[in-house]
């Protein structure tokens, strides 16, 4: 079988693990996902989530669908890069490889501390500290809080974040909105998701991924010229705008555009009226069909 000229470039919460369970909801997700791997279509996840995430949510249901197998072929790819570029590891036909952490980019651990006992002391009625981060803070909403509940505690809890590392002494700023005070340049930033809330490096986002998953590839054959690029949110865009910026045919595929569809020189693609891991399921069918596998 001739390979396919296509690679993957996937964010997993939402496209891939529902974010109503954060887990592999959908098991055509997971056989598709081994169908294209297995056919020599290199994919890598591009995510927020930590090594142990993938490894214990999507890695380990992956290989019980019959990974390992599909991975031992020869030409086959698998990657992930995971807290927005601040840690990686290969995947392969014996599970997830060891992981690499950017200690550049990484928060004080003193901060980190400060962090987990704000939330500790406060929010643990809403979210949780997520304590498999390497270089980055996640606290996420509870399974069993409520969407209304979460967003007005998320809310409280980043502008407390802010204030108690700010009286720390670490620059920060929020993604999307800036403190009168926290002047120019920062070097770490708050960055709201749909379920949690980061708080990371400025140099941390989805570009710095797709250079380390590109580089990753390339050390081991061609790279595809078509790829297509899945996410939730806005910051997913940056995939398919470092893949367009490096030359490569590319269209992005936004599993929640009522976050607002952004303008692109390259395509975007929405599936229907579907969302989320439903969308993801729908864009994986569609090149397991394309493709005749």
């Amino acid at each position: 079988m001739t390979t396919p000229d296509l690679g993957l470039l996937l964010d997993v919460d939402g496209p891939i693990a529902s974010p109503v369970t954060r887990t592999l909801r959908i098991p055509s997700i997971g056989a598709d996902l081994v169908t294209l791997v297995g056919a020599g279509v290199p994919i890598a996840f591009i995510t927020g989530r930590s090594e142990a995430f993938i490894r214990d949510h999507v890695v380990g249901p992956l290989r019980e669908m019959g990974l390992d197998e599909a991975l031992s072929r020869p030409g086959t790819r698998m990657f992930g890069v995971f807290e927005k570029g601040g840690a990686w590891a290969s995947i392969t036909a014996d599970g997830l490889g060891e992981l690499t952490v950017d200690e550049t980019v990484a928060l004080p651990a003193a901060d980190v501390s400060a962090v987990r006992d704000l939330v500790a002391s406060r929010f643990t009625d809403t979210m949780f500290f997520d304590d498999t981060k390497r270089a980055m803070i996640s606290v996420e909403q509870n399974v069993d809080a409520t969407p209304a509940d979460y967003r007005a505690a998320q809310s409280a809890f980043q502008d407390a974040a802010y204030d108690l590392l700010s009286a720390r002494g670490l620059g920060l700023a929020y993604r999307e909105r800036r403190h009168a005070d926290a002047g120019g340049a920062v070097p770490f930033r708050i960055d709201p998701t749909v379920i949690s809330t980061d708080i990371e490096s400025v140099l941390l986002d989805k570009d710095r991924g797709t250079r380390r998953a590109l580089e990753h590839f390339a050390a081991s054959g061609p790279l595809p010229t078509r790829w297509r690029s899945v996410g939730d949110s806005r910051p997913d865009y940056t995939m398919a705008d470092e893949l367009h910026a490096q030359g490569f045919e590319v269209a992005h595929v936004d599993v929640r555009p009522s976050d607002g569809v952004l303008e692109r020189p390259y395509r975007i693609v929405i599936e229907g009226d579907l969302i989320h891991d439903d969308a993801g399921a729908a864009f994986l069918r569609h090149w397991v069909r394309e493709l005749g596998l």
